[in-house]
């Protein structure tokens, strides 16, 4: 099964054009003829069935034929994780995290950050085929860089965790969670946050919380946390 993406589809929509580069796509790689069936999402949850009714290299036109709400998730999950010093392992953790299922994603940059800037069209495209590849119809929303200092600056409503390597009594996340429950869980950058950081966090009512007996690499303490949230709310 092949899954494709069109942004600006909803229940109302009758018909939808795909762009010329998705077009060529479909028809000179996949083959797909007049009166094919395919599968879009529009990434908020709606999975459509489309009939082709025009196809050319430049072109392809669909019908919608019907829609279904799919992958709607009953908790909302904000990871904010340090900038990565490589690209590669921050683009891991985008792909899994959207394969388990999470709804929103903040690069914040620390105070031991490597680097300060990511190339974030590059990273939308990794969500993008992270849905797609995985089948699902909902996109995550990934933010605009912000520092810490900054992101600390918001109004939090939700349930506020950060994880972080200081010996110091924490409880398992797996433990603290409430199911069903909107939260924002930090995760630090390769030398993790400073004391200053941890304690401004504290300050705002951010639980100290630990994701295991082990020390994990960034990435993966943001896949666990993600993980662990998917588990508690099964």
């Amino acid at each position: 099964m092949q899954l494709f993406y069109l942004p600006d589809i909803n229940k109302e929509s009758k018909s939808a054009e795909f762009s010329k580069e998705e077009s060529k796509h479909i028809f000179k790689v996949l083959r797909k003829e007049v009166g094919d069936i395919i599968s879009i999402t529009n990434g908020k949850n709606l999975f459509f069935d489309a009939k082709i009714t025009s196809i050319s290299k430049n072109n392809c036109e669909v019908s919608i034929e019907s829609f279904k709400v799919k992958d709607k998730l009953n908790y909302k999950l904000h990871i904010a994780i340090s900038i990565l010093k490589s690209n590669d392992r921050f683009e891991w953790f985008l792909e899994k995290a959207s394969e388990i299922g999470i709804s929103e994603i903040t690069p914040i940059v620390c105070e031991r950050s490597e680097r300060k800037f990511l190339n974030e069209n590059r990273l939308q495209k990794v969500l993008v085929s992270a849905m797609k590849q995985s089948l699902k119809s909902h996109l995550p929303k990934l933010n605009p860089v912000v520092t810490l200092k900054k992101f600390y600056k918001n109004d939090f409503k939700e349930e506020l965790f950060i994880a972080h390597c200081n010996d110091t009594n924490k409880d398992l996340l797996l433990n603290t969670l409430k199911p069903k429950s909107n939260s924002i869980i930090l995760i630090g950058p390769e030398g993790d946050f400073t004391n200053n950081e941890v304690n401004q966090a504290i300050d705002l009512k951010f639980k100290p919380i630990s994701l295991g007996e082990s020390r994990f690499r960034a990435e993966t303490a943001a896949i666990i946390a993600t993980h662990t949230v998917s588990i508690v709310n099964m």
